[in-house]
């Protein structure tokens, strides 16, 4: 099931989120948020579970994904108090990446220009070993990730050969995804 937004659930996509608030990112929303890959927030945004403020819980992702993020003290300090963070609160404790003044949707299609300028293989067996090793040590995900389905595929590919080739020859990589 995709889960809330489409997002809160999904284990399995292998191309990037980005996520663009401007303005309230609270339960749900910011539940949202923590499901993305990357998140840029305008400098007026704010972000809160607020969920035990009215008999509730974060129950789309936020209570399991809020302390994988920024720690368990910080996390337990947001979630059970339903307290907001502004923007600049929110970089600072890694909940998002990048604060804006205004153009928050500007700022997340210059992060996906710049995921579009690496190639699709790349990004898709970065993104694969960088989830699993969530729950791996660093040690072990080292020498596993060479076995994932996407780092295998990636490192057979014609992209591998043309990113190397591209840079040796001073020249932007034509990516072909295989």
């Amino acid at each position: 099931p995709p889960g809330f937004g489409g997002l809160a659930s999904r284990f399995d996509l292998t191309k990037p989120v980005i996520a663009a608030v401007n303005g309230v990112a609270m339960g749900g929303g910011f539940e949202i948020v923590l499901a993305c890959d990357i998140a840029v927030a305008s400098a007026n945004a704010v972000f809160a579970l607020p969920e035990p403020r009215v008999g509730l819980a974060a129950l789309a992702g936020g209570i399991q994904r809020l302390p994988h993020d920024i720690g368990l003290k910080r996390a337990m300090g947001m979630m059970l108090t339903g307290r907001r963070v502004t923007a600049k609160e929110a970089a600072d404790l890694g909940i998002i990446n990048e604060v804006v003044e205004d153009d928050a949707l500007g700022a997340a299609k210059k992060w996906a220009a710049e995921i579009l300028a690496c190639s699709p293989m790349s990004v898709r067996a970065t993104k694969e070993a960088g989830l699993r090793g969530l729950s791996a040590p660093v040690r072990n995900g080292l020498f596993e990730c060479w076995d994932y389905p996407a780092m295998i595929e990636m490192l057979g590919s014609e992209d591998a050969a043309e990113g190397p080739r591209a840079f040796a020859e001073k020249r932007i990589p034509l990516w072909k995804a295989r």
